[in-house]
C-alpha cells in the first residue's frame, strides 16, 4: 500500500529567479516599509522560500527623503554608535540623521529586521536606496511594486 508522502522542495542558488522591483518611499512610514522591503528582499513572499538560501529580488527604493515617521519619532528616536574609544559613543536623532542622508534611515531600518549572520550580509546587497526619482538600475527594468 502506498502512502500519499508530500516532500518539502529546497531550492539551491540555481533554481532562483531573481527579479528587480521598484518601491516609492513617498508618504509611508518608515517601519512598514521597512518590514515590507525587508520581507521582499529575504524572498519571503515567495512559495519556494528557503531560509538557508538568498532567494530574495533586488529591491531599489525612490524618494527616500520622503519617507515619515509618526508621532515625535523625529526627535526622540535615537541612533546610537560606538567610535571604539573610551567615552566615544555618540547619538544622532532621527532628524540630525536625515539631514546628513535620507538613505541611512531606511537602510538601518531594513538592515535591523534581516538575520545577523553572513546570509543578512548578502541579501542587504540587494537593497538600493536612492533620493528623488532618478536611479541607476533602469538598464535592469525594475517593475513598480504596490503595498496594497
Amino acid at each position: 500500500m502506498k502512502k500519499n508522502v508530500l516532500y518539502t522542495k529546497s531550492v539551491n542558488s540555481s533554481n532562483i529567479e531573481k527579479k528587480w522591483l521598484l518601491v516609492d518611499a513617498s508618504n509611508i512610514s518608515l517601519g512598514r516599509l521597512a518590514t515590507h522591503v525587508a520581507s521582499l528582499i529575504r524572498g519571503k513572499n515567495k512559495p519556494y522560500f528557503t531560509p538557508h538560501v538568498d532567494c530574495g529580488d533586488n529591491v531599489v527604493v525612490i524618494n527616500s527623503e520622503k519617507v515619515n515617521l509618526s508621532g515625535n519619532k523625529w526627535s526622540q528616536k535615537n541612533y546610537i554608535r560606538y567610535t571604539g574609544y573610551p567615552g566615544g559613543q555618540r547619538t544622532l536623532n532621527a532628524t540630525e540623521l536625515f539631514n546628513k542622508n535620507p538613505n541611512t534611515i531606511i537602510k538601518k531600518a531594513v538592515k535591523g529586521m534581516l538575520p545577523k549572520n553572513k546570509l543578512g550580509s548578502k541579501i542587504f546587497k540587494n537593497l538600493h536606496v536612492n533620493v528623488g526619482e532618478n536611479h541607476k538600475f533602469s538598464a535592469q527594468n525594475p517593475k513598480p511594486f504596490n503595498f496594497s
